[in-house]
């Protein structure tokens, strides 16, 4: 029977996922990804699997070449920069992603992100933590600029929380013009971003992005880590050419010990968990789970490629 592979690290052995798959017949091997793997583990993960539902495996072209039974790879989310689309194309590989699946999860969390920045709940917490009883005051957002970057289902979710809050709402997409991107730059307090990480939003945020914000805005970013230039982002909060950011995502997760982010006075790290809510969990490995079955037999709904043999 064939054979899945299930590296979401949510998923185990015997929960509504796993009894789906088997009472279809499919055998199911569980491997959860937790922090970097080897790409030789990760091949030998993928030893006689015909289909793989991941998280954020990098699934390289050197990968994908040493899985030759591999036949379809569903991504439990919305991203898919993790999985080299090109080299799947030329194995004969389907992938799929869940567009919208954790919209709900994503767009709470943001707003989540804003509120703690505007009143500085994680440094004041902290305070109190360590013996304090720190008074400083915070910003409210009524009648505050929140600029999106994209126009997806999240920040299509975003937009109306935000409004809700009595804040006035920007937005563009990702590949917009640069005046209107630089308009939104301009004039919002908080810059949240909701962009899929391809070759042009790489380092979209960068030093001259960050020197067109305001000097008190936030930046938020729930996306991907290297749609923004770390460094620049760390010399702007250091240097007070912004007030701060909270950043979900990072370039390289988890955190290095040597990252330029660490230590610097206003920027708050989480660890990728803008959609990790049960619901969203739920949905994400049964409509992943469809999918990938989807997929195996030639008829996937959220294709990004389909292979050559499904």
């Amino acid at each position: 029977m064939p054979t899945i592979l299930i590296t979401t690290d949510y998923l185990v052995p015997g929960d509504e996922v796993d009894t789906y798959l088997t009472g279809l017949g499919f055998t199911t091997r569980h491997d959860p990804m937790r922090g970097r793997r080897d790409p030789e583990q990760l091949i030998a993960a993928l030893h006689n699997v015909d289909g793989a539902l991941v998280a954020n495996e990098p699934m390289t072209e050197h990968v994908l070449a040493g899985a030759t039974t591999l036949r379809a790879i569903v991504r439990t989310g919305a991203g898919y920069d993790s999985v080299d689309v090109d080299a799947a194309a030329r194995n004969g590989i389907s992938v799929s992603n869940l567009p919208g699946i954790n919209a709900n999860a994503v767009a709470e969390y943001t707003m989540g992100l804003l509120l703690a920045q505007a009143r500085r709940l994680v440094p004041m917490a902290a305070g109190v933590e360590a013996g304090g009883w720190p008074r400083q005051d915070g910003t409210e957002v009524r009648g505050r600029t929140l600029g999106l970057i994209g126009r997806g289902a999240v920040a299509r979710k975003v937009a109306p929380l935000a409004e809700a809050f009595g804040m006035r709402v920007l937005s563009t997409t990702s590949t917009s013009a640069g005046e209107r991107l630089d308009e939104l730059l301009r004039e919002s307090d908080f810059v949240s971003i909701h962009a899929a990480l391809t070759d042009r939003t790489r380092n979209l945020i960068d030093a001259s992005a960050l020197a067109r914000m305001k000097r008190t805005a936030h930046l938020i970013n729930t996306a991907r880590g290297p749609i923004v230039d770390e460094k620049a982002l760390a010399d702007a909060v250091r240097g007070g050419r912004i007030a701060g950011a909270a950043l979900d995502v990072v370039s390289t997760e988890p955190l290095p010990a040597d990252s330029v982010l660490r230590g610097v006075d206003g920027i708050t790290i989480y660890s990728h968990m803008a959609g990790q809510t049960a619901e969203a969990r739920r949905a994400a490995g049964l409509d992943g789970a469809k999918e990938l079955v989807a997929a195996l037999a030639g008829h996937p709904a959220h294709a990004i490629i389909r292979g050559e043999h499904t």
